[in-house]
């Protein structure tokens, strides 16, 4: 499980906090997700997770323990992050991005191993990329690479599961794929963490939803909470209506028009 206590963000020049005094927590077994309009703060819980910004105050912990209790590969082999935007240097084969995910288990010096082999194919296959095991990484649509990023997350394997925007640049079937693989894995027993703008995708799948507003948790509990047409509105600014699912029942955002 991951939870923020009070954390607290300021990026460097910046006049406020991107986080301010956040709480939040993932149990294990279930899909959280953490949403709100851009500059709303989403990302800096990514980024503050994988300490590539500092808190100026609270905490934030992993099973119990605080971050800056683990050093880097104890928290990649507890914690898999896909972030919103990555750039390779060199393009290098799909099977060989995806086995990047087994690092944190092996070390600099040792060489993967009959176990290793294993979940790099058994992550592909999961992912629904293993077709592109030949493939160099340049030449994948925005779609098939962010796929193949997800097969090296789940390599990397793990209890907790951290994904920004996991449906950027997939069209409507692999948007459901991927969140029917996240339900799949969180039924498992797997901590699933997501940032998402996909408000009715999230409350589909999700059993907790976050909202963050200019750094701030303004509402926090189920999808049917927290999809409230005043509470929304104030946040995006816009005219909202909330439908439900003539399926399900799941509560579905509706835009209506300015005017």
């Amino acid at each position: 499980m991951i939870s923020f206590d009070g954390a607290t963000v300021r990026y460097p020049g910046a006049e406020r906090d991107a986080l301010d005094r956040v709480s939040l927590a993932t149990p294990r077994g279930a899909i959280t997700a953490v949403v709100g309009p851009n500059g709303s703060g989403k990302s800096t819980i990514v980024r503050s997770l994988i300490r590539r910004v500092p808190l100026r105050q609270g905490r934030i912990s992993v099973d119990g323990r605080p971050l800056d209790e683990l050093d880097g590969p104890e928290l990649a082999r507890r914690v898999a992050v896909v972030t919103q935007r990555e750039d390779l240097t060199f393009p290098v084969l799909v099977s060989d991005y995806v086995a990047i995910g087994r690092f944190p288990h092996l070390g600099v010096w040792h060489v993967a191993g009959p176990v290793d082999e294993t979940a790099i194919a058994e992550a592909m296959r999961t992912a629904g990329v293993d077709d592109l095991v030949e493939r160099r990484v340049d030449t994948l649509s925005g779609g098939e690479w962010q796929r193949v990023r997800l097969a090296r997350a789940l390599a990397q394997g793990g209890d907790v599961l951290v994904l920004d925007e996991p449906t950027t640049f997939l069209d409507i079937g692999h948007q459901m794929a991927v969140f029917e693989l996240l339900e799949r894995l969180a039924h498992a027993g797997q901590t699933i963490l997501l940032v998402s703008h996909e408000l009715n995708l999230v409350a589909r799948f999700a059993s907790h939803l976050v909202l963050l507003d200019h750094g701030r948790v303004v509402a926090d509990g189920s999808p049917s909470d927290v999809m409230q047409p005043s509470v929304l509105e104030r946040v995006y600014q816009w005219p909202i209506s909330i439908a439900a699912d003539p399926v399900d029942g799941t509560p579905t955002l509706v835009l209506r028009r300015s005017r």
